[in-house]
């Protein structure tokens, strides 16, 4: 017998607001290009850049086992996972263990790097913030085996609870754009919020669930530290109006990868150059380049987001130390 397929409710079942219209999701103001001719003509016309099967580039993380309170750490574990210490919390975006980001795992892209922390190595997770649907940030085989073995609360937006709470996931909670979660109801010790901020990109899970849940961003704050996770996001004034919202950014993780052909890739992902400009709208003071070089997803060689971002950042006049890609397994302290 096949298994069960979630199929999003028929009726509107989300209030009205300037970025949904009571069951479906979309970007103020602009247009995606990801219609299913969109998606042919990129495929049929593309010539992309050949990636090796394997690559290295990971070093050994050094992050603590229990975080302080005062701590604000890091770690890349691949594409847009990240093992964020902040606030005493150990947290994770968007994890991907799996090897195949597909909704099979017998084909689609396969890693070319391995996780950077193995998963045995993780230490205990409380949070995990999911940015949106697409198999490369949300991968279920994940959620559950964490689930399993730390029941963390994950943050998401709206309309993937159901989609989460469907497959399994249990501790969930569905936020909408600018909506402020306070951590410390679900963490005593934890005197920090969460908000969930808008993203320029879509959704997509198969089924007819296009658009019926709400990608976006989170924001951390405690006390006067920050940090920012963007999730998947073409580039728009909303990082401007996130820093005149919620102020400057301690440590921003930004998309500078999957960005070719921008005819195509523009609306939904950031190229490097973009990334440089968000940086700057947000304030930050300083940012890691993420969602590159662990899986081929787009025409850009592997290798090409790290070089565009040096280029970009030196046309800009930001110092390396302010935004750099961050490396695969690398704790960053800030």
């Amino acid at each position: 017998m096949l298994p069960r397929r979630y199929r999003p409710p028929l009726t509107p079942t989300f209030s009205l607001s300037d970025h949904c219209d009571g069951r479906y999701f979309f970007n103020p103001g602009q247009v995606l290009r990801s219609s299913g001719w969109d998606i042919l003509k990129w495929k049929t016309s593309s010539k992309p850049a050949v990636w090796p099967k394997q690559a290295g580039g990971l070093v050994a993380p050094s992050f603590a086992a229990s975080p302080d309170v005062a701590d604000l750490t890091a770690t890349l574990v691949g594409h847009a996972t990240f093992l964020v210490q902040y606030a005493g919390l150990n947290i994770l975006t968007d994890p991907v263990w799996s090897d195949r980001c597909s909704p099979v795992a017998w084909a689609g892209p396969r890693r070319v790097r391995p996780p950077a922390i193995a998963w045995e190595g993780l230490p205990k997770i409380s949070l995990v913030l999911l940015s949106h649907n697409h198999y490369d940030h949300c991968d279920l085989a994940t959620l559950l085996r964490l689930q399993e073995r730390f029941h963390p609360l994950i943050l998401t937006g709206l309309g993937n609870a159901a989609f989460l709470q469907f497959h399994g996931l249990q501790r969930v909670m569905a936020m909408d754009w600018w909506q402020q979660v306070n951590l410390e109801e679900q963490f005593p010790a934890c005197a920090a919020t969460a908000t969930f901020t808008p993203a320029l990109h879509w959704s997509n899970r198969g089924g007819g669930t296009r658009n019926t849940s709400l990608w976006g961003g989170f924001r951390l704050q405690r006390e006067a530290r920050s940090v920012f996770f963007a999730g998947d996001s073409g580039y728009a004034s909303h990082f401007q109006e996130i820093a005149t919202r919620l102020g400057t950014t301690d440590l921003a993780l930004l998309p500078i990868g999957a960005y070719e052909p921008r005819w195509f890739m523009k609306t939904m992902h950031m190229n490097p150059a973009e990334a440089v400009q968000a940086h700057l709208d947000l304030h930050a003071k300083r940012s890691l380049g993420m969602h590159y070089g662990t899986w081929q997803l787009t025409d850009e060689g592997i290798d090409a987001p790290v070089e565009a971002l040096h280029a970009a950042r030196e046309a800009a006049g930001v110092r390396l130390e302010h935004f750099q890609a961050a490396v695969f397994g690398e704790t960053t302290r800030t």
